[in-house]
């Protein structure tokens, strides 16, 4: 499966299965999406860059960073800082259908007030 930011100066594959999409509403996901975040899930092996001379990394906490296309602002990646295992990819940057359904809603007690989660998907409030 193939992705790409906005402008089409980051493109990545992904390889091999890919976890369910987790819809993630805390703060900082909010922030640097303007609504909630929804991810896939691979091994660090199964992803490849494919371009990316743009993509910047920004460190968002103790524990992770997020990357972003230099270029467009597309807010693609995130991964673990100590782990390095897995990266998690925004399933909306995915190129053309992706057959994920969204799994599990998490951090929902830091949801933005102006939207409900009206879905039957279990939630997580933290």
């Amino acid at each position: 499966m193939n992705g790409s930011c906005l402008c089409g100066a980051i493109r990545y594959e992904l390889n091999g299965e890919l976890r369910p999409s987790v819809a993630c509403h805390c703060t900082q996901c909010r922030k640097t999406s303007g609504h909630y975040w929804s991810a896939t899930q691979v091994p660090a092996e199964a992803f490849l860059l494919v371009k990316g001379d743009s993509l910047i990394w920004y460190r968002s906490s103790p524990k992770a960073e997020r990357g972003f296309c230099g270029l467009c602002g597309s807010s693609l990646f995130w991964r673990h800082q100590d782990d390095g295992g897995a990266i998690s990819v925004a399933t909306g940057t995915i190129d053309g259908p992706s057959g994920l359904t969204t799994s599990k809603h998490i951090y929902t007690a830091h949801k933005g007030d102006y939207y409900d989660i009206a879905d039957d998907v279990p939630q997580r409030e933290d």
